[in-house]
């Protein structure tokens, strides 16, 4: 098998930590994560100091109806930077930053068009590029509303962008390429599954164009992840729509990724959030699962799917040479737009007025005693 990963993304300078550096030298090193744990022993210095982590950051749906795309036109093409630069500086200061782009960027050249079969401008990916997302899944309900064509239209974007994708795949061996990325030293595969596709059926022998939720599938794909990397994070696409809790489908898979390995779980597709859990896992630690991340930026009117987040973790190895996750966080975001469907943006829930969104506190405290209630150590950002 043929891998063109890993990625290595934000791992620093790398040095050499050689016999010749003072210890305080070797102590300023280390601040940079870059000098391995047995020089550390060697020279007497706290282990502590020398552990490897890295920050995780994911968020929902990039759900692009027409009526977004149409604020985002511009006379020569479409620019949704703007929409993003309220919660850009977050997005870029994680190692990794994972989205889940919903919508395919199959370009205006095959046709534009919004719900109920969406296909997405090019430039949906390039403002997720310049603000920060390392990571695109793509395996969802509607990634074959518009036909191969556009899968591979974006793809084909993604892969100019520099961008790692993964969950819909060119060919089969686009999809036996394990998509790992590296950062600080933690080798982090990531995996995308969607429960379906709408009842559009996968064409005969393209079962790579999308990864569907098969247990089988699964549970070998994690195994084999579980094998190559020291962190397995798994985008599951699933749930029932505007329902506010995990159905039984949800916990059913989520029990299968823990006991296949994976190191936490990312949910989407209801559109409004769902509780952040730990679940019982094969490392001797926890895995960690938020249920459902809502709409980070779409269309939708109703005011839970406007609510959506940054979901975040550390990745710290362990003495079993697995990383757990660690100290997770969640920053509440909101869709603002006016009335006529223009000046689209995403900004967080704690720079909003009172005369931007009503009782914003209220609004905030909810947040967090909905995504809290099964994992209270899960530290809600409001402030």
């Amino acid at each position: 098998m043929n891998y063109k990963y890993p990625v290595v993304i934000g791992a620093g300078l790398l040095l050499m930590a050689g016999g010749c550096q003072t210890q305080e030298e070797v102590r300023e090193t280390a601040v940079l994560g870059t000098i391995d744990q047995r020089t550390a022993q060697l020279l007497g210095t706290d282990n502590k100091l020398f552990s490897k982590t890295a920050t995780i950051s994911t968020i929902g749906d990039i759900l692009i109806h027409d009526r977004v795309y149409d604020d985002a036109r511009t006379n020569d093409g479409f620019d949704f930077v703007p929409m993003l630069e309220d919660v850009a500086p977050y997005l870029e200061a994680a190692d990794v930053t994972i989205a889940n782009q919903e919508t395919m960027i199959g370009g205006e050249e095959l046709g534009l068009s919004g719900y109920p079969a969406f296909n997405s401008p090019f430039e949906v990916g390039d403002a997720l590029k310049a603000s920060g997302v390392d990571v695109v899944t793509l395996a969802n309900n509607h990634t074959l509303d518009r036909g191969p064509q556009v899968i591979m239209n974006a793809l084909d974007h993604w892969d100019k962008l520099d961008m790692v994708y993964t969950g819909s795949f060119r060919d089969q061996e686009d999809a036996d390429e394990l998509r790992i990325v590296e950062s600080n030293g933690i080798a982090i595969a990531i995996l995308s599954y969607t429960y379906g596709t709408n009842g559009i059926p996968i064409p005969d022998g393209r079962d790579y164009l999308v990864n569907l939720a098969i247990p089988q599938l699964m549970e070998k794909q994690i195994k084999e992840a579980d094998e190559k990397a020291d962190a397995v994070l798994v985008a599951l696409h699933a749930g029932d729509e505007y329902v506010d809790y995990p159905n039984d489908q949800q916990r059913e898979w989520v029990q299968l990724a823990a006991d296949s390995g994976a190191t936490a779980v990312i949910g989407h597709h209801p559109h409004v959030l769902q509780p952040v859990e730990w679940v019982e896992g094969v490392h001797n630690h926890d895995m960690l699962v938020v249920y459902s991340l809502g709409n980070f930026l779409s269309g939708q009117f109703d005011h839970p799917r406007r609510v959506g987040g940054i979901f975040s973790f550390e990745l710290e190895m362990q003495d079993n040479g697995k990383a757990r996750a660690i100290t997770p966080s969640f920053m509440p975001t909101y869709v603002q737009f006016e009335e006529d469907s223009s000046n689209y943006r995403v900004t967080p829930m704690k720079d909003l007025t009172d005369e931007e969104l009503p009782d914003v506190l209220d609004h905030m405290q909810d947040v967090d005693s909905h995504m809290s209630q099964w994992a209270p150590e899960l530290e809600v950002i409001k402030e």
